[in-house]
Order: C-alpha cells, then sequence, then structure tokens
C-alpha cells in the first residue's frame, strides 16, 4: 500500500511489573484500511491498542499518529480519534439524542450531525428513549455513534460485539461496512470472533505472548502459513482463519 501510515508503531514494548506484555511490535496501519488485532485473552493486544489511543505509554518504541508523537501533540489527534469500548456506560435518564448532544458539544458539533449519526446507526425510532431502556445490542449501537461523531480519521473498536446476540453483531457490522463504503476511517478491531474478522476487515494480525505472529490479507495468511506451529508439523494450508490461529497458537481464540 502506497499511501502514508495513519498509525505507525515502531519497536514498542510495555511490561507491567513482571509481565512483558507487548514486545517490539511494529505495524503500519493506511487511511481506510480495516484492521483485525486476533489473540487469546493476555496475548498483548489491549495494552497495544491503549498506547495507540494514548491511554497507556510505550516503555520503548514509538507510536505516531498520523505522523506525529502524542506527546506535545494530544489536544489535536484526540479530535481525529474515536473510541468504542467492550461495555461503554451512558447516563441512564438520558434520552438518546440527548446523549448524542452531549457527547457532540465536547467537539463544538450541532444537532445536524446528531441526526445523521443517529440514521447511520439506525436508532432513529429509540430518539426518546431513556438509555436505560436499550437493549444490550442498542447501547453499543449508541456507543459506536458517539464514536463517529466527529467523522474521526481513526476508530478504535475494542471488542464492540461481544455479548450481543447474533441478529444485533450484524447490525454493528452493516453500520461499520457503511462505514467503510463512505469514508476514509481507519480502523482497528480486536475480537474474539473470527467470522467477524473476516467480514469487517481487510488486514488481520494475529498476536500471542506480545508479539505479531502473522499478518497480511485473509487470501495472503490462508495461503502462506508457516508450515511449523507451536505444537506440531503442518502439512497442507489451513481453511479458515480459526484453522490458522489454532495452527500458530496451540489455542483457540476464546481460550
Amino acid at each position: 500500500m502506497n499511501s502514508e501510515a495513519v498509525i505507525r508503531v515502531k519497536n514498542v514494548h510495555k511490561s507491567f511489573k513482571t509481565v512483558h506484555a507487548v514486545r517490539g511490535i511494529d505495524l503500519d496501519i493506511h487511511p481506510g484500511q480495516f484492521v483485525a488485532l486476533l489473540g487469546p485473552n493476555g496475548a498483548g493486544k489491549t495494552t497495544l491498542v491503549e498506547m495507540i489511543e494514548g491511554i497507556q505509554k510505550p516503555d520503548r518504541g514509538e507510536i505516531l499518529i498520523t505522523g506525529k508523537p502524542w506527546r506535545g501533540n494530544e489536544k489535536e489527534l484526540r479530535k481525529i480519534i474515536g473510541l468504542s469500548l467492550q461495555e461503554t456506560r451512558f447516563i441512564d435518564k438520558l434520552r438518546l439524542f440527548e446523549t448524542l448532544r452531549l457527547f457532540a458539544s465536547f467537539f463544538g458539533l450541532g444537532k445536524e450531525r446528531c441526526e445523521e449519526v443517529m440514521n447511520l446507526v439506525g436508532l432513529e425510532e429509540k430518539r426518546q428513549a431513556y438509555v436505560v431502556n436499550l437493549s444490550g445490542g442498542q447501547r453499543q449501537r449508541l456507543a459506536l455513534g458517539v464514536a463517529l461523531l466527529n467523522k474521526p480519521k481513526i476508530l478504535l473498536l475494542d471488542e464492540p460485539t461481544t455479548g450481543l446476540d447474533p441478529q444485533a453483531r450484524r447490525e454493528v457490522w452493516m453500520i461499520l461496512k457503511k462505514l467503510k463504503d463512505a469514508s476514509s476511517t481507519s480502523l482497528i478491531l480486536t475480537t474474539h470472533y473470527m467470522e467477524e474478522a473476516e467480514q469487517l476487515c481487510d488486514y488481520i494480525v494475529i498476536i500471542d505472548h506480545g508479539t505479531i505472529l502473522k499478518e497480511g490479507t485473509l487470501p495472503d495468511l490462508l495461503g502462506t502459513s508457516s508450515a511449523v506451529t507451536k505444537k506440531e508439523e503442518y502439512h497442507g494450508p489451513p481453511r479458515n482463519l480459526d484453522e490458522l490461529f489454532i495452527e500458530l497458537t496451540g489455542r483457540h481464540l476464546n481460550e
């Protein structure tokens, strides 16, 4: 890909006491690219995302957002990033549209953008509903809407569909597919769902023990799997992403 990287991670390390969570990761993410970070619990993916979004600081290495480090550029960079976490808490007694207006005010945005976002995430009929009365899927769509208010160049989603039923999960997928078709937003998605990564992302990064085991497009990954796994020699190409993950790590993704 020839475009300049919107996110550049260069030899990044991060430790917590005796745990070396991220071990020398290099990663470039380009405008419009949807990237899945796959790894079992404790693999280091959440720590990596927290460093990219400026919550954690690397012990070593460098992270550049649109060519700029976090230090000295925090205010500018936060304006171009949208976040949606596994569980986002809102004020129960605010109505849905009031919630959007509240978060839009942080960016100096008006009612028009709130209307656009509400339509994008398919919550027009819940405009006057109190947040406390929304279903889990509706809350996640609201969280995604809040993350999209500022038309971010970078969207970071940490397991956004965990705990949702299949229908609600697919509703979130449809929103993200529309976003991909209509904008140049770059997405980093952490997920435990192989199908989610396959459906949404054009580049996949498999992480375990703080290092990148393999990265690439899905066709490339399935066509060029390493012949040797952690457990035994492998004699043929994996048939899907789930098989590839097991071959590389010796574990299922949700272990």
